[in-house]
Formats: C-alpha cells, sequence, structure tokens
C-alpha cells in the first residue's frame, strides 16, 4: 500500500528531526537481510551511540536538506539505509565494520562526517582508527605521565636521604662534638698554657731591694765606738 502524501510529510518530518542534531552519518545497502540479523544491525549501531533506519532515497534527500548528513542522502538509488550519530563516528564506523565482516547481506554506500562525504575505502579506514575515548586515555597519560614521574623522583630522593641519614647514625656521624676536645685543638691548648708560664716567672728568680737602712746601721755599730 502505497504512503499517503501526509504520511510522507509526517515521516519526512520525523526524519529530518533526528538527522538534525547528526554530525556523522553511513549509508548502506542490503539484500536479503532477516529479521532476526536486522535486530542485530540496530543493535550494534545503538551500542555505538547511533540510530539506524531504512529510508526511500527521496524522503531521505528532502529530510537530510540543511543537516550536516544532507549531502550524503542526495541521489541515492536502490534499497538505501542510514546509520548516523551525533557522537563518535569512528565507534560508529567500528560497529559498522566489524558486524558487516560475519554479515555479507549488508554493504557501504557512502559516509559523512562532519560534512565531509567519505568513500567505502575511507569508512573501513575510519574503523581502524582509534575512538574519541581511547584518544582521551593516550592524551591523559601523556599529560599525567611527567608528573608521576617527577612525584617518583622526589619520593625516591626523600627514601635514599632518610637511609643515608640512618646509616650515619648507626656509625656515630651525628655524635655530640662538644663531648670531647678534638685533636686538633690540643697544640693550641698547649701554646696558650707555655706563654701564661712564661708571662708569671716564679719567686727564686725575682731580685729583692736592698735594705738600706739596715746596711748603714750595721756599718755605724762595726766602725764607732758607742761612747759610755
Amino acid at each position: 500500500m502505497p504512503l499517503t502524501r501526509s504520511k510522507k510529510t509526517e515521516n519526512v518530518t520525523w526524519l529530518a528531526s533526528e538527522l538534525s542534531g547528526s554530525t556523522s552519518a553511513i549509508v548502506g545497502t542490503f539484500k536479503g537481510l532477516t529479521a532476526a540479523k536486522d535486530f542485530e544491525l540496530r543493535k550494534a549501531v545503538r551500542g555505538a551511540g547511533g540510530s539506524y533506519h531504512v529510508v526511500k532515497n527521496k524522503l531521505a534527500a528532502r529530510a537530510g536538506e540543511g543537516t550536516k548528513v544532507g549531502e550524503a542522502l542526495q541521489g541515492l538509488k536502490g534499497v538505501s539505509s542510514v546509520a548516523y550519530t551525533a557522537g563518535d563516528p569512528v565507534a560508529l564506523a567500528k560497529a559498522l565494520s566489524t558486524w558487516v565482516k560475519d554479515n555479507a547481506e549488508f554493504t557501504f554506500k557512502l559516509g559523512i562526517v562532519d560534512g565531509r562525504v567519505i568513500t567505502v575505502e575511507e569508512i573501513s579506514a575510519l574503523a581502524t582508527l582509534p575512538g574519541k575515548e581511547e584518544l582521551f586515555s593516550k592524551l591523559l597519560f601523556l599529560i599525567n605521565s611527567p608528573a608521576q614521574r617527577l612525584a617518583t623522583v622526589i619520593n625516591a630522593t626523600g627514601r635514599n636521604l632518610a637511609v643515608v641519614v640512618s646509616q650515619a647514625v648507626e656509625k656515630g656521624k651525628f655524635a655530640d662534638a662538644g663531648a670531647s676536645t678534638p685533636a686538633s685543638a690540643a697544640p693550641t691548648a698547649n701554646l696558650v698554657a707555655e706563654t701564661h708560664a712564661e708571662e708569671a716567672p716564679g719567686t727564686s728568680d725575682v731580685v729583692q731591694p736592698e735594705n738600706g737602712t739596715g746596711s748603714q746601721a750595721g756599718e755605724a755599730a762595726s766602725t764607732d765606738p758607742v761612747e759610755s
């Protein structure tokens, strides 16, 4: 039963709203695809963050007008289906490429990524690239790696210093310096002692002053007789 004009308009409006926020799409075709395999295909696309629909070529062209994926939907022929996403185009390409390997009933027509139409070969190449999550993980690793290495070096330096100090304490390298007089200070102490000894002579070397009064008295007594 052919679609009425109102039903076609309704389908175009609905698909246009679906495609309006999409940035990437992959258009394919199929032959002899069973309902079970169609369900598996839709499930794989949903797992990659996308949506999948079988479309009529003219309606798809109208619905895609003004969208970022609209160029890939123009001039389609034969049976067509479109998988589209506003997320990671690599994830979508990986999911479809993996599914197609085991299901030859489905083949690619073309794709579009951020407004650029890509060929079937480019879709396969896109599927081999790392996804956004993988790229973010690698980027974070590269950013954190220098900081982690620096922290490791700092921690190792602290541990090494602690080991050196511990060994020095065990060997008495940090004994109290005031507990004993260093050997190098002994000659200086002896020299000071000798200097003080020279500056303070003993009593045997002191010259006693002459007692003038006593000498004169003695001489007078011996020479002059005492008058009676």
